[in-house]
């Protein structure tokens, strides 16, 4: 049981500690304005106990699937929002001028708050639920804590790794990782965000069900240690319909896509001569 929360709770506490790390480190290296972080994280914590408070309604609405609407709907938000910070963060070096602070750092606090909130939400509900099981309440507490540690702990890291390279190395390495980070959010240890939309509208009808591109089950099965490994990291389906494969790839290609553009224009743009601190 401890193994098991450690597990359950660094997953869920990791993907937004790497998300925060990596967005302060870029808010450091693009001289931006740090206000926005704590309003973040405020904004997350109350949107996970609201959350967690409510998941009755919650779950009751759209005829049963509202909660698998709801983080489907947190999860398209997160992945939206990276697109959008891309391409800000593109337009800022490309004018080599200190421009669009206000809206980076909005699109930055709200993505985190957004994390927090489905993440913590995820915790909040897997320690109530075993709230009831007395004689596992310490492994589970402990368990919590030790995964908890370990996320703070690998996203504390993550952030002093980029302050200490160069303004250019740090901004090329901090977008790649924010991508990579966008990936986990909605990949790792959860369906991918643009298939979790589609089989969350197909079972609240609001899409038709379709029959399989193919069968992949019998030579990498979901239930399998490889492909449980691989459902975390890339949201593997073993029977994809045309409309998943095509959300999925599509989504991961306008990402790599938006991601390349930034790193060209980082590569070109005069990034070295941002310096730190805070831009009001």
């Amino acid at each position: 049981m401890l193994l098991s929360s450690v597990i359950i709770v660094l997953r869920e506490v990791l993907e937004a500690a790497l998300l925060f790390s990596v967005l302060m480190a870029l808010t450091s290296r693009l001289a931006l304005s740090f206000k926005w972080a704590g309003w973040s994280l405020a904004g997350g914590i109350i949107g996970a106990a609201l959350y967690a408070i409510n998941v009755d309604t919650v779950s009751d609405w759209i005829d049963g699937v509202g909660q698998e609407v709801v983080n489907a709907s947190l999860q398209l938000g997160i992945y939206t929002l990276t697109l959008v910070f891309l391409v800000l963060l593109a337009y800022r070096i490309s004018t080599e001028r200190r421009c669009c602070a206000l809206a980076i750092t909005t699109v930055m606090a709200v993505a985190v708050s957004l994390a927090l909130t489905r993440e913590g939400f995820e915790v909040v509900i897997y320690l109530y639920s075993t709230m009831f099981e007395n004689q596992h309440m310490p492994a589970v507490v402990m368990g919590a804590i030790i995964g908890s540690s370990i996320g703070i702990s690998i996203g504390i890291l993550f952030y002093y790794m980029l302050r200490n390279l160069t303004v250019r190395w740090s901004v090329n390495i901090g977008v790649f990782l924010l991508v990579m980070v966008t990936l986990l959010i909605v990949g790792t240890f959860q369906i991918d965000i643009l298939k979790t939309v589609y089989l969350q509208f197909i079972q609240a009808d609001i899409l038709p069900s379709q029959l399989p591109l193919w069968n992949t089950g019998d030579w990498l099965s979901e239930t399998s240690v490889t492909g449980q490994l691989l459902y975390a990291l890339a949201g593997y389906e073993s029977t994809p319909t045309a409309v998943q494969a095509g959300f999925y790839f599509g989504g991961l290609l306008l990402l790599a896509f938006s991601y390349l553009i930034t790193r060209g224009v980082s590569s070109q743009g005069n990034i070295h001569n941002s310096g730190e601190g805070e831009e009001a």
